[in-house]
């Protein structure tokens, strides 16, 4: 099985896990951002339902992903599952969280970097780094750094990174003179989501490049337009406000059909488990197909990744 030549805007991940459950099977699959409503929990349900040999559930509270996990039992009483504990917005918290993995006996085969925060009022890390930026992109890119090891030992020969990016990249590309935005004096909500969702685009190019030789596939994607928690900054204000891209281009993002759940986690299942994609390391999804011509040429561009990369290890202090 290796077309996904039907999948759409409309299929859902469910459907897609039912194809791909000979892939799934058996793997160990790490998902963050698994709250209830979310489309990480989405993943990790069906997953665990198209039997998975191992999944571990992160996200910022144990209490929520206890409720997750238990929810997912009820449906699949025989899932092995297991929690972990990590705060994005917490350099220290995401160290803790790498080296608890780091001890697991079992290597990691897929990792979905799926947890994220959108448009949200300026705030900053517990690091000082623009909440955005910081949340969406610094975190995950110094958690998957501190496993990637682990991922690289899977013995399928081809380990997998998803990081859920969005469309609304188009927004702004690495606002490299000035990330944070004067120490939110020069803030733009949208701006700011923008360069972290180009961040998750150009992370998932220089991971495809480094480590093509390894086996690696990554993959970064767009959901689609979702009424989920990740909207919970969101003020009807907001709604009517224009929102503009970094050149002041009015971008109408209510033009949008939204998705149910289970059809914006269905690009998730497909990126992480299609095996007719994993040759195209680098590329970009929507609606479960291969759509590098939605991507910005400043996402998907050499120099901006490497740029972003010493960037992103200057930031935590390490070098990968």
């Amino acid at each position: 099985m290796s077309s996904n030549k039907d999948f759409g805007f409309s299929t859902e991940a469910d459907e897609v896990a039912t194809y791909f459950e000979q892939e799934i099977r058996g793997k160990t699959v790490l998902i963050t951002g698994c709250t209830l409503g979310g489309l990480g929990f989405e993943a990790a349900r069906v997953v665990s339902k198209h039997h998975a040999g191992l999944v571990i559930l992160a996200g910022r509270k144990q209490e929520a992903i206890d409720e997750a996990i238990q929810k997912i039992k009820a449906e699949a009483p025989s899932a092995n599952l297991r929690s972990l504990v990590v705060d994005l917005a917490s350099l220290e918290s995401v160290r803790h969280a790498a080296a608890e993995v780091n001890t697991y006996p079992e290597v990691i085969d897929v990792l979905i970097n799926n947890a994220g925060i959108m448009a949200s009022p300026y705030h900053t890390t517990k690091d000082g780094l623009e909440g955005q930026f910081g949340i969406n992109h610094v975190g995950p890119f110094l958690f998957t750094n501190l496993i990637l090891p682990k991922i690289l030992a899977s013995k399928t020969g081809a380990p997998r990174i998803v990081n859920v990016s969005s469309i609304g990249h188009i927004l702004a590309p690495i606002l490299f003179d000035d990330p944070s935005f004067d120490n939110g004096k020069s803030y733009n909500k949208w701006w700011a989501y923008g360069q972290s969702k180009t961040a998750n685009m150009l992370f998932t190019h220089e991971l495809a490049k480094r480590y093509k030789f390894h086996g690696l596939v990554a993959l970064s994607l767009h959901p689609g337009g979702i009424q989920t928690n990740l909207g919970r900054d969101m003020t009807a204000a907001d709604a009517l406000e224009p929102v503009t891209d970094y050149q002041g281009n009015v971008i109408d993002i209510t033009d949008f059909t939204p998705k149910t759940i289970p059809q914006g986690t269905s690009t998730h299942i497909v990126a992480a488990f299609d095996p007719s994609i994993a040759s195209q390391s680098g590329s970009y999804l929507v609606d479960c197909q291969l759509a590098m011509d939605h991507a910005k040429p400043y996402a998907i561009d050499d120099t901006q990744a490497d740029r972003l990369w010493k960037l992103s290890e200057k930031i935590v202090g390490q070098n990968f």
